[in-house]
């Protein structure tokens, strides 16, 4: 099969330079590749229904005899419609064609076919448009592939049968004898034959299984690879555990959660083996900072200086308050280093850094310039991942001599998601909030009570509070939908004229953020209207209430990320959802936000009702694009874990002959995203 992948599509029968084009703006360059070019759905002409069983929108397939004259005529547009009926003994069903001249001519009165197609019913009776027909159901699952101009489905399909016929007698499966018995699953000829040209429902069934687990099991066996190869020996290992002393400093109690995680970090910087390289996954609210503090107190007290980077300045200036505060009662120095501090100010905390005066530094990308020099940098903490670069990482741990890396988030991530995602962290999941915090209390709406809303919200302002108001575009588009600005302004005119209300969007620059957001910080605007750059953001005890709207617009999780900019004061807080899809699903998965704030819980329920892409973008975060599995499938996630850990417990390094083939499938999957490490 491997030598398939040195073979050109030109090669081909019937192919030749210019079809072989078309196939690679399909992504398909060799013959290994066309193999793993997978129908994206199938005509099941194998399943022949009666007229009288056939239900409104199922695409099915029907045998009947023409029994009407076939009559064509024009629409009102100018298009030819010709209209026929078949029938079979149970009942009478129309056929509609547009724009075909040809098909009075293709069937007869009398003759029998078979018709594939979409059913549709009225008072009229029953009806197919378009469908496709031959003269005999020939039993087979007709597979449909995604095509570009100039290539057809036929094209395709005769291209795919000779690529399997080049197919060996015997294929080297990756997947060895032991597993596939061990966990039922089909062997790869029989899995890439059925998979395009299925001899049933249940061949299709078992060898889109084997493709799926097959996939994700390469990806999930990669990814540990990558974490176990790109991992050095530790070499800012820390000797004792300080975190009962910092803890015991504290006027408060850490949760069994924050102390979990806590000795996660601790035990890996005193491995010898390996650095810490560990994302601390918690939801709003749940204390992950006090775990930075508290890791950060024991990597100091062991002769390191750490380096936090925020996303924003503002959320920097935040975590240094927060960082003096909790080290008030230490001999800690906390510096802070963002862009918009005096040059003499810069200079002062960098000296203080390179002489080791500074212990910890919070900042923004001011840490990574080059003349940020530090005197002993052993641990690197970033706040939200995601809004940072993999080279701005790289960059900021290049600063020390292999340092340790702590990375914290917000964004509640299904479990089961969590490894592929995260696959060169270790994680820990806080997943308890911390006693007395609040519960936001959150309201659907749909238009016709926005009125009542807006009294709300005044009252709530009138009591000395802040309110958000989110919306989903930044300026008016192809939808309805109201943008930041115009919205703000009609609030300002409309329903808020005597209070100050401030614009937050991405099209606005930096600086202009940063304003806005001090001045909403201070009290001295009472109301924001953002679009989701507030999703990340500072803490704003004062603000009580946040409404959104066209709520169905935004995923459960980033609904949630939104909903915890409030809640964070001693204030009962509200978040209210507006949406006129009072129905249906749009309805049902707004109504989850009303019945928990656990934020995993609604990261599952987002993961089972629209998929993995409120979470990552594939590429954003570096993982291949799946061919034919799907991250919402939990299920096979699941299995391809087990196998995993069963192959890893059998041979750790995979360096048992039974898994060439499986190294050498995970070898050509990170040359193509481009991570050469693991060839």
């Amino acid at each position: 099969m491997s030598s398939l992948y040195n073979i050109k599509i030109e090669n081909l029968k019937g192919v030749g330079k210019k079809r072989g084009e078309l196939f690679n703006k399909l992504g398909v360059y060799s013959i290994g590749q066309l193999l793993n070019y997978y129908p994206r759905t199938y005509e099941d002409w194998s399943s022949v229904k009666d007229i009288s069983d056939v239900e409104n929108g199922e695409v099915t397939c029907i045998k009947g005899q023409v029994c009407s004259a076939i009559n064509s005529g024009y629409t009102r547009s100018g298009k030819i419609i010709t209209k026929l009926q078949v029938s079979d003994e149970t009942g009478v069903i129309e056929l509609v064609y547009f724009n075909n001249r040809y098909i009075s001519s293709m069937l007869k009165y009398g003759e029998t076919y078979c018709f594939y197609g979409k059913i549709s019913k009225n008072l009229y009776g029953i009806q197919m448009t378009a469908p496709e027909f031959a003269k005999d159901c020939d039993s087979a699952i007709k597979p449909i592939y995604n095509l570009t101009a100039g290539l057809t489905n036929r094209m395709v399909i005769n291209s795919v049968k000779q690529a399997l016929e080049m197919l060996p007698e015997t294929v080297n499966d990756p997947i060895p004898d032991n597993i596939r018995d061990k966990f039922n699953l089909v062997n790869l000829k029989f899995a890439l034959n059925n998979i395009h040209f299925p001899e049933n429902q249940f061949a299709l069934t078992v060898a889109k299984n084997r493709l799926i687990i097959e996939e994700l099991l390469v990806l999930n066996l990669g990814l540990r690879q990558l974490k176990n190869h790109k991992r050095e020996k530790n070499k800012n290992l820390i000797t004792k555990d300080y975190s009962k002393e910092f803890e015991s400093s504290l006027p408060y109690n850490l949760t069994n959660a924050q102390k979990r995680a806590v000795s996660d970090c601790v035990r890996d910087m005193m491995n010898k083996e390996i650095t810490l390289n560990r994302l601390v996954q918690g939801d709003v609210g749940s204390g992950k900072t006090a775990v930075a503090a508290s890791v950060s107190y024991s990597a100091i007290k062991n002769g390191m200086q750490v380096a936090f980077m925020a996303p924003t300045e503002l959320l920097a200036e935040q975590h240094y308050n927060t960082f003096k505060e909790l080290f008030s009662n230490t001999n800690i120095s906390v510096g802070l280093l963002t862009g918009k501090l005096k040059q003499s100010e810069k200079n002062k905390v960098r000296k203080s850094l390179e002489t080791g005066e500074i212990h910890i530094v919070i900042g923004t990308h001011a840490l990574i310039t080059e003349n940020t020099v530090f005197n002993n940098l052993g641990l690197v903490i970033t706040d939200e991942q995601h809004r940072f670069g993999v080279a701005q990482r790289a960059k900021l741990l290049s600063k020390g001599n292999n340092p340790h890396l702590l990375v914290m988030s917000a964004t509640p991530i299904p479990r089961t998601l969590g490894l592929i995602i995260f696959g060169d962290l270790d994680i820990s999941i806080i997943d308890e909030l911390p006693p007395g915090r609040q519960e936001i209390e959150t309201l659907l709406i749909t238009d016709d009570k926005r009125q009542r809303a807006f009294n709300f919200i005044r009252s709530e302002i009138q009591k000395g509070r802040q309110a958000y108001i989110v919306c989903p575009l930044v300026e008016e588009g192809e939808t309805d939908l109201a943008s930041a600005e115009e919205y703000a302004a009609e609030l300002m005119l409309n329903f808020f004229n005597d209070i100050p209300v401030g614009i937050l969007h991405g099209k606005m620059k930096s600086a202009d953020k940063e304003r806005v957001m001090e001045q909403f910080f201070s009290n001295q605007l009472k109301m924001l209207v953002a679009t989701t750059v507030i999703e990340v953001g500072i803490d704003v005890p004062n603000a009580t209430i946040m409404m959104i709207e066209n709520a169905e617009r935004f995923g459960l999780s980033q609904l949630h990320q939104l909903r915890g900019r409030v809640g964070r004061g001693k204030e009962k807080s509200y978040c209210i959802l507006v949406s006129n899809y009072d129905y249906g699903t749009s309805f049902e998965r707004l109504k989850t936000m009303c019945t928990t704030g656990d934020g995993f819980k609604i990261a599952d329920a987002d993961l089972k009702l629209r998929g993995p892409g409120d979470f990552f973008g594939s590429r954003q975060h570096g993982l291949p694009e799946l061919k034919i599995s799907s991250f919402a499938d939990t299920e096979s996630l699941a299995l391809s874990q087990k196998i995993a850990d069963f192959i890893i417990t059998d041979s750790h390094y995979l360096t048992d002959d039974r898994y060439r083939g499986i190294k050498a499938e995970i070898s050509r999957l990170f040359t193509e995203i481009g991570d050469s490490s693991l060839n």
